[in-house]
Order: C-alpha cells, then sequence, then structure tokens
C-alpha cells in the first residue's frame, strides 16, 4: 500500500500535468485560429497575454507564481509561451492555466488510500469475525461439553457435529478416549471397592480367633505378647485399609450429600467422645458458630482427625486447645520441638517419628477434605504449640 501511494501520487501528478499541457496547446490554437480570421485579439492578463514582437523566439513551457487576488495568496500556474508568423506578422502569445498543488494530489492520494484501507479492514474484520464464529462455533461447544465431563457420571459426552475434517477427528478420539477412560475408571473403582469390602471380613475373621486364643488359659508370656503384637497389627491394618478407601472416595468426589453443617457442634460432639477414652483434657473456646457447606459424614472425620491427631503427639500432661472464632477452627497441642519437615505433613504415611504408631493417613484427609470445599488449612508452630488451622468459607 505504501508503494502504490508513490506510485499513485507521481502518476497522477503526471497525468494532470499532460492534461494541463494539452489544455495550454488547445487554447494557444484556438488563439492563432482567430488571429488568422481577424477576430479580436481577446487577452485576460494573466491568463491570455498577445503581444506583437519583431522577432520570433523559442517557445517555452515553465510554471509560474502569479498572485491570485481572490485567494489573497500565490498560486502555481502553467504557463506556454509560443511564437506565430500570421499573415506576415509576428506574435507571442502567452497562455497560463491554474495547475493542482503537488500537495493536493498527496493529500487526496493518502486520503483515499486511508478510507479504502479502513473499509477493507472493517469489512474483514467483521467478515473473518463471523466466519471464525461459525467456524469455531462447534469447537467450543465440544469444549464446553469436556469441561462438563465427569467419570462418576454416565451421561455420555454429545459432540456437536463439524463439517471441518480435523474437528471431526478430534470429537472421534475424545469420545473413545472418555469412554475408556469412564471404563476403566469403574473397574478399577469396582476393584478397589472389591479388595476393600473382601479384606474386612478375613480381618475380622482373624481379629476374633486371636480374641479367643488371648482369651484362653493355656498361654504364656511370650504367646501372650505376640499375639498382642498381632493384634495391633491387624487392627492398624483394618484402620488404613478403611482409610485409604476413604481417601479414594474423597478424591473421586463420591460425597455429594452436600448440606450446611454447624462445625461447632460437631467439634463439640468430638471432644465428648473423645473425653470418655482419653485423659488428655481438652479445652474448647467457642466465640462464634462456624457454619460449612459440605457433607456431614465428612465433617466428622475432619472433626475427629484433627483432635485425634492432637490427642496422639501431644507431649506430657498438657492441654489441648480447641478455639472456633470468625470462621476458623483452630486445635493447638504442647510439642517439645517443630517439625523437621512440615511440607510433608499432608503426605500420605508421613510420619515425623516412628515412636508412636499411626497409619500417617489422618492428616492427608484432613487436606483432602479442605481441597475438596476449597477451605485453607495451616499449621504453625509457635511457643511450644503445634496449631492446625482451618478457614470455612
Amino acid at each position: 500500500m505504501l508503494v502504490s501511494t508513490i506510485v499513485l501520487y507521481f502518476y497522477v501528478r503526471n497525468l494532470l500535468q499532460g492534461e494541463i499541457e494539452e489544455e495550454l496547446r488547445s487554447t494557444e490554437a484556438r488563439i492563432e485560429t482567430s488571429i488568422n480570421e481577424n477576430g479580436p485579439m481577446y487577452q485576460l492578463p494573466p491568463v491570455v497575454e498577445i503581444e506583437k514582437v519583431a522577432l520570433l523566439g523559442t517557445e517555452r513551457l515553465k510554471d509560474t507564481l502569479i498572485f491570485d487576488p481572490s485567494q489573497d495568496e500565490l498560486e502555481e500556474f502553467r504557463e506556454l509561451t509560443t511564437y506565430s508568423d500570421i499573415k506576415g506578422k509576428k506574435y507571442r502569445i502567452t497562455v497560463r492555466t491554474l495547475i493542482v498543488e503537488s500537495e493536493d494530489i498527496l493529500v487526496a492520494v493518502v486520503v483515499s488510500y486511508l478510507v479504502i484501507i479502513l473499509l477493507v479492514f472493517s469489512f474483514l474484520f467483521y467478515f473473518n469475525k463471523a466466519w471464525n464464529q461459525k467456524l469455531w462455533h462447534p469447537f467450543f461447544e465440544n469444549l464446553e461439553q469436556m469441561k462438563r465431563f465427569s467419570l462418576t457420571s454416565d451421561k455420555p459426552i454429545l459432540f456437536m457435529d463439524s463439517e471441518i475434517l480435523e474437528f471431526s477427528e478430534l470429537n472421534y478420539e475424545i469420545t473413545a478416549l472418555t469412554d475408556k477412560v469412564r471404563s476403566d475408571y469403574k473397574n478399577l473403582k469396582q476393584y478397589t471397592e472389591d479388595v476393600s469390602h473382601e479384606m474386612q471380613t478375613p480381618l475380622a475373621i482373624i481379629q476374633a480367633k486371636i480374641d479367643n486364643i488371648i482369651n484362653g488359659d493355656h498361654l504364656n508370656d511370650a504367646q501372650f505378647e505376640h499375639l498382642t503384637s498381632i493384634q495391633k497389627d491387624i487392627q492398624r491394618l483394618t484402620q488404613i485399609n478403611k482409610r485409604l478407601t476413604l481417601l479414594t472416595k474423597i478424591e473421586n468426589q463420591q460425597f455429594s450429600n452436600i448440606e450446611k453443617v454447624d462445625i461447632t457442634h460437631c467439634v463439640g460432639s468430638t471432644i465428648q467422645n473423645f473425653n470418655e477414652i482419653s485423659d488428655k483434657e481438652i479445652k474448647y473456646e467457642r466465640d462464634d458458630v462456624i457454619w460449612a457447606e459440605m457433607d456431614r459424614y465428612l465433617a466428622e472425620v475432619l472433626c475427629n482427625n484433627l483432635l485425634s491427631n492432637a490427642i496422639k503427639y501431644t507431649t506430657g500432661n498438657a492441654d489441648i486447645r480447641v478455639i472456633a472464632s470468625d470462621k476458623t477452627l483452630s486445635i493447638a497441642n504442647h510439642g517439645i520441638r517443630a517439625l523437621q519437615h512440615p511440607e510433608n505433613l499432608y503426605t500420605r504415611f508421613y510420619r515425623e517419628s516412628e515412636t508412636i504408631k499411626s497409619t500417617g493417613l489422618g492428616l492427608a484427609i484432613v487436606k483432602r477434605i479442605c481441597d475438596l470445599y476449597d477451605f485453607e488449612v495451616d499449621y504453625k508452630y509457635e511457643k511450644g504449640m503445634h496449631t492446625f488451622s482451618i478457614t470455612f468459607k
């Protein structure tokens, strides 16, 4: 566009200059004809001037500036001066005409091109926008369908047909992929549930048999200690099985029964239950009632795991402090030193110390529950106290 603007400018200027020279010669020819026919020598200075001269000169064609009283400024004229011998008399004929200034030509060309560019751009913009919207509409509709895809739902993905071959192939491959993923998920889920269910019965039977042996009369001290150790391992295995199953269900978002739960009441009930089986004193300060939109069973699990963790890891006979205030639940227990690797607190099977036997899954479950409902969980160690805080949004 830039190069064509320059070319057009010079082309239009030369074209106008040629037309002006043609007009000047045409006027000069009419004047000679009029003089030859004994017509009046019409003059209109500075446009037309006719003078008798003694000698003939050479023709001149040039540009000149002449004052224009109507515009009160100098204007550029094209001037043609010729000499003619008519009926034995010599004449100098000068004709002038106003020409279009180069600046005016340039402005006209630039403005014209700007208008054309604007029109072309507007047309192409709206045309391409409309065309692209039509072209990409099936893609974005199918993208929304993919965003709503859920492994737990049996509802198939209904893709919009498209005339674009690539989109059609993409729809086919995504449909095959989602069907395969959903099938694999169902098989894995069924396998997990079957294993968890089938393990419960043998473990319960083993536990019952060991109880019967322990309660018998023919055990020595060594046998009693071995059986007691086996019994604890079986109980721990049962806990691990239950908690891993719970974690799997949480991560698969199988808890869809959302209701308004009074967290402060849930904490109070949990504390009452622990007071019956634990010698640790739990001090509960409730400044506000905390409500949360979540599954009630998971709320109980959340409170139980936090309090169980505090009771398990508190040192000495120090009190456990539970504070409910301003949508935040804080549970603090006494500790000799800060954790060496607090970043691993919510990792499965992580234990800071092997002296306390635990599954290592309690805080991992707490973290998954908070992530599920977008709660904020925080840990800090200050003034000899381990404090876990959960902010319920």
